[in-house]
C-alpha cells in the first residue's frame, strides 16, 4: 500500500527517496502503461507547483499522449516541434523558464509557465519523454534536472 509522503532534506536527499518509492512500485510489474501511469502520480504528489505532469510515447515521426496528471492535453506532437518534440529531437533535458519566450512552443495548458522535458531513451532508441508543466515562472532547475534524469533511469529498466 501507499501513502503519502512527506519530502524532508536536501532536494538530492528528496530525489533519491522519491527513485526509491519509483524502483518499489514499479520492480515487479512487467506492463508499461501501468508503471508510466504510477510514476506520473507518484511524480503529481512528489512536485510542487506544478499543473502537468506525464509522458508522451514516441510514434513514428510523433510524440503521444500516454499516462498523465493534470487537464486534458494535447494529442499528437511531431518531433521537433515545442518543447516535447524538442527535447525529443536532441535527446537531451531542455528545461524552458518562460514557455512564452520559447519559440515555437505549443501551449496545451494556458495556465503553464515553464515546463521542463526529460527524453526517455532505451538502447540509444527514443521511447518518449516525461513533461512537467508549471503555472510559476522559472520553476525548474538543475536539481530538478539530475533528479528527473535519475527518476527516468530508474524508469526505464521497467517499461
Amino acid at each position: 500500500m501507499f501513502s503519502v509522503t512527506k519530502y524532508t532534506g536536501s532536494s538530492k536527499e528528496q530525489y533519491a527517496l522519491l527513485n526509491k518509492q519509483l524502483q518499489a512500485l514499479v520492480e515487479d510489474e512487467p506492463n508499461r502503461i501501468a508503471n508510466l501511469s504510477n510514476a506520473s502520480a507518484l511524480l503529481n504528489q512528489f512536485l510542487d507547483q506544478i499543473n502537468w505532469v506525464g509522458f508522451y510515447l514516441k510514434e513514428g515521426n510523433e510524440l503521444v499522449l500516454g499516462p498523465f496528471n493534470g487537464l486534458p492535453a494535447c494529442v499528437r506532437i511531431p518531433i521537433g516541434k515545442g518543447v516535447c518534440g524538442t527535447a525529443a529531437e536532441r535527446l537531451e533535458t531542455v528545461i524552458v523558464k518562460d514557455v512564452h519566450a520559447f519559440p515555437g512552443h505549443i501551449a496545451c495548458d494556458s495556465a503553464s509557465l515553464s515546463e521542463i522535458v526529460v527524453p526517455i531513451v532505451k538502447d540509444n532508441e527514443l521511447i518518449g519523454v516525461l513533461d512537467i508543466d508549471s503555472p510559476v515562472t522559472d520553476r525548474f532547475n538543475d536539481q530538478d534536472k539530475q533528479g528527473l534524469e535519475a527518476f527516468v533511469t530508474t524508469l526505464i529498466q521497467h517499461i
